[in-house]
C-alpha cells in the first residue's frame, strides 16, 4: 500500500552527476551492490587502500540496523518508522526487516538525493497490510519532514527515528539541534535508532580525511563519546552506544568484524 504523499513519480527528473563520487553509490559499492559507477569504484578502492576494513564496516552498519528494527517491530511492538537519509535500496531495508516481524507496520523513508529519488519506487513495496512510502526532503528541513511523515504516521503513538549514518554530513552543533528536534516531535515510547563513523581508527580517519578532500560531500568522524550525545534526554536500550558490531550481536557468517569503527544504539523516549 502506498499513501499520496511526495514520491519519486511526483517529483521532475533531477540531474544525476556520475563524474564525482558519490558517498551513496560508493557505500551501494563496498555492499556488493551494482548502483555505482567508475568514478564511485574508484573512489571506494581507494578508500579500501588506506582503510581495508571498510567494506566489513559497512556491512556491520547494515545487520545492526536489521538487529534494531526487528527488535523494535517484535518485543517493543513498535508499528512505526521514520527512516531519514534512507540512502539507496539494498537488501534487508528497514520495511522489509519490520514488515517481515509485522506486516501491519508503516514505514516512510526520508532523503533529497536525486540518485535516491530516481531509485525511490523500488522503496515504495509494502505488504497489504502495512504502508511504505517516501519523501523528497532535506536533512535540515526538520519540520518539513515531521509535517510531511504525519500524513502517514500517527506521531501520538510510538515511532522509530532512524538516522543510519547520515549525522556525520552536518556540523557540531547543528547536528544535535536537527536530532533533538525530531526527537521532541517523538511521543513517550519511541525510539531513535542512530549510528555514525567514529574516530577510534587512525586509518579510518586517514581515509576520510582524503575523501573528503576529493570534492564529494564530506562526512566528519565523532568520537563514541559525541554520538553517545545524540541520545542525551533518553533511555538507551543495552548494552549502550557500542561498535555496532557489538549492539545484541547474533551468529552471522558474513560478518566478520568483531568491533566495527561505527557506533550506534537504540534509546526510549520516557
Amino acid at each position: 500500500m502506498k499513501e499520496d504523499v511526495p514520491t519519486a513519480g511526483d517529483q521532475p527528473p533531477a540531474a544525476i552527476d556520475t563524474t564525482v563520487p558519490h558517498s551513496a553509490r560508493i557505500w551501494n559499492y563496498w555492499l556488493g551492490g551494482k548502483d555505482n559507477h567508475p568514478v564511485d569504484r574508484e573512489a571506494g578502492d581507494q578508500y579500501r587502500e588506506v582503510f581495508p576494513r571498510i567494506a566489513d564496516m559497512a556491512r556491520a552498519s547494515r545487520y545492526f540496523l536489521v538487529r534494531a528494527v526487528r527488535h523494535l517491530a517484535g518485543e517493543a511492538g513498535v508499528r512505526q518508522f521514520l527512516d531519514v537519509g534512507t540512502g539507496l535500496p539494498t537488501v534487508d531495508n528497514t520495511h522489509e526487516v519490520a514488515q517481515r516481524v509485522a506486516p501491519e507496520s508503516r514505514i516512510v523513508y526520508v532523503d533529497n538525493d536525486p540518485l535516491v529519488l530516481t531509485h525511490a519506487r523500488a522503496l515504495l513495496t509494502s505488504t497489504p497490510q502495512g504502508v511504505t512510502t517516501y519523501i523528497d526532503a532535506d536533512l535540515y528541513e526538520p519540520e518539513k519532514i515531521l509535517e510531511t511523515a504525519a500524513k502517514t504516521l500517527d506521531f501520538a503513538r510510538p515511532v522509530a527515528l532512524m538516522l543510519m549514518g547520515i549525522m556525520g554530513h552536518v556540523a557540531d552543533g547543528e547536528a544535535q539541534a536537527i536530532v533533538k528536534r525530531l526527537v521532541d516531535a517523538l511521543p513517550s515510547g519511541g525510539y531513535l535508532v542512530l549510528y555514525d563513523g567514529s574516530d577510534v581508527d587512525e586509518s579510518f580517519v586517514e581515509a576520510q580525511r582524503h575523501y573528503n578532500e576529493g570534492g564529494a560531500v564530506p562526512y566528519h568522524l565523532r568520537s563514541p563519546e559525541q554520538i553517545t550525545q545524540f541520545f542525551d534526554g533518553l533511555e538507551l536500550l543495552e548494552p549502550g552506544v557500542v561498535s555496532t558490531s557489538l549492539w545484541r550481536p547474533e551468529h552471522n557468517p558474513f560478518e566478520t568484524v568483531t568491533a566495527a569503527e561505527t557506533f550506534g544504539g537504540v534509546g526510549r523516549k520516557p
